[in-house]
C-alpha cells in the first residue's frame, strides 16, 4: 500500500519518506528517502518522524508512544496516535463500539485459552487475538466445544458468529477542517480457508436505503473518533437487514484498491488529501468494478512468476497491479486486478475467469 500511496503522491510533488521493516519493500525503488527499520521500536520511529512534516501510516502495527511524542513536539501525525492505539487492539476497538452505541455483534473479552473454554456456551463464535492480527491471521471460527483446543492463549475476544447475508465495506475520509466524504459501499467475498478478501464488487448489490445507512454509519464512526485520515469500516449485513460493524482500519485498505481506476478519486489520493489538509476529492464511481486479489498459489514458495498475465491484459477493462514482491508463498498477497464493465452482473463472471487465469507461482 505504501507503493500505491507514493504513486499518488508523485502527482502532487510530495517528498515521501518511508520506514519499512523489509529491506526490499515494494515501495523502496519509488523513493530516495527509504529507511529500513522496526516499526515497533520507539527510537527508530521517533528518529524517523523527526525528519518529516506530516507523518502517516499504511499499517497500524507501529509504536504509538513514539508517534505521541512526535505529536506533542508539534509534528502533524494522522491518523492521531491515540486513535491508532485504540484500533490496534480489537478489544478496545469493540469496547469503543459499545460505548458509542455503534451496532456490533455481541462479544466477550477473554484473557487466555482457559477463559475461552469457560465461555463454551457462547459458541459458535469467532475467536480473535486482541493485538497483532493481520491479513487473516489471529482470527478463527470456533463452532463447537471440540474446537476450543485451538483457541488463542492470549488476550482476545469471542465474537458471536453472525450468519450474515453480505459482508460490506465503506471507506470514509476526514480532513482537519472536518470535511467528510465516503466512498460507495463495496461487497466482499472472502477466501473460505484463509480469511482474506478474494473478490470485491463495487457498488454493493444492496438497496438504496441500506447503502445510505452503511455510509452514514461509517461517517458516524470517523466523526465520533474525531479522526483525520482515511478509515475503512467493515460491516455485516444480517439476513434481517441490520448493519453490524465488524472491524475498522485507519488507513488505505484492500477494500478500496479498485478506486484507482473505478472512482474519480482513489483511496490513496484521498488519504493524502485528508492528512495534508487539502480539499477532499469526488468519491463517485466512474464505472461498476470488481477487484480480484492475486494470492500466491498453494504449494509454491520462491521467486515469483506470474502465469496468464498476457492473456488477461488483452481484455478491455482489465487493470493489473503487481506489488513488486520478489518472493511468493502460499496465499501471500502479491497483487490485484481491477475489472471495469458497464454492468455489475457481467463483472462477476469476468472476475471468476480472471481469478482462474492469473496464477502466482515460483
Amino acid at each position: 500500500m505504501g507503493r500505491m500511496l507514493i504513486q499518488s503522491a508523485i502527482n502532487y510533488n510530495l517528498d515521501i519518506h518511508i520506514l519499512d521493516p523489509d529491506p526490499n519493500a515494494p515501495c523502496k525503488s519509488l523513493t530516495s528517502n527509504f529507511v529500513n527499520g522496526d516499526l515497533k521500536d520507539f527510537e527508530t520511529v521517533y528518529t524517523f518522524g523527526k525528519a518529516c512534516d506530516v507523518i502517516s501510516i499504511e499499517i497500524e502495527h507501529v509504536n504509538t508512544e513514539a508517534l505521541i511524542r512526535l505529536e506533542k513536539e508539534g509534528k502533524k501525525v494522522f491518523p492521531q496516535p491515540h486513535i491508532i492505539a485504540l484500533i490496534q487492539d480489537k478489544r478496545t476497538q469493540k469496547q469503543f463500539y459499545l460505548d458509542q452505541g455503534i451496532p456490533t455483534a455481541p462479544f466477550v473479552l477473554t484473557e487466555n485459552k482457559e477463559d475461552v473454554r469457560k465461555n463454551a456456551d457462547f459458541l459458535p463464535a469467532v475467536n480473535k487475538l486482541g493485538k497483532e492480527g493481520y491479513d487473516g491471521r489471529g482470527v478463527q471460527l470456533l463452532k463447537k466445544a471440540g474446537d476450543l483446543e485451538k483457541a488463542f492463549d492470549a488476550p482476545g475476544l469471542l465474537e458471536k458468529f453472525i450468519d450474515f447475508d453480505k459482508e460490506l465495506a465503506v471507506i470514509v475520509s476526514r480532513n482537519e477542517a472536518g470535511e467528510v466524504e465516503s466512498f460507495p459501499s463495496v461487497e466482499c467475498a472472502f477466501h473460505p480457508e484463509h480469511n482474506l478478501v478474494e473478490f470485491l464488487f463495487s457498488p454493493a448489490s444492496i438497496d438504496p436505503d441500506t447503502e445510505n445507512k452503511a455510509r452514514e454509519l461509517a461517517v458516524e464512526i470517523i466523526e465520533k473518533l474525531n479522526m483525520v485520515g482515511l478509515l475503512a469500516v467493515e460491516m455485516f449485513l444480517t439476513k434481517a437487514g441490520e448493519l453490524l460493524v465488524n472491524e475498522i482500519a485507519p488507513r488505505p485498505h484492500n477494500s478500496g484498491h479498485h478506486t484507482i481506476e473505478a472512482n474519480f478519486t482513489s483511496q490513496f489520493e484521498q488519504h493524502l488529501r485528508a492528512v495534508m489538509g487539502m480539499p477532499l476529492g469526488d468519491t463517485g464511481l466512474r464505472s461498476p468494478a470488481a477487484m480480484v486479489n492475486l494470492l500466491g498459489e498453494d504449494g509454491f514458495t520462491g521467486d515469483a512468476y506470474v502465469e496468464g498475465m498476457d492473456e488477461a491484459i488483452k481484455e478491455k477493462g482489465v487493470y493489473l497491479h503487481l506489488y513488486g514482491k520478489k518472493l511468493t508463498k502460499p496465499f501471500r498477497k502479491m497483487g490485484h486486478v481491477t475489472l471495469l464493465a458497464d454492468k455489475l452482473e457481467s463483472l462477476k463472471e469476468k472476475a471468476d475467469r480472471i481469478k482462474k487465469l492469473i496464477k502466482i507461482k515460483a
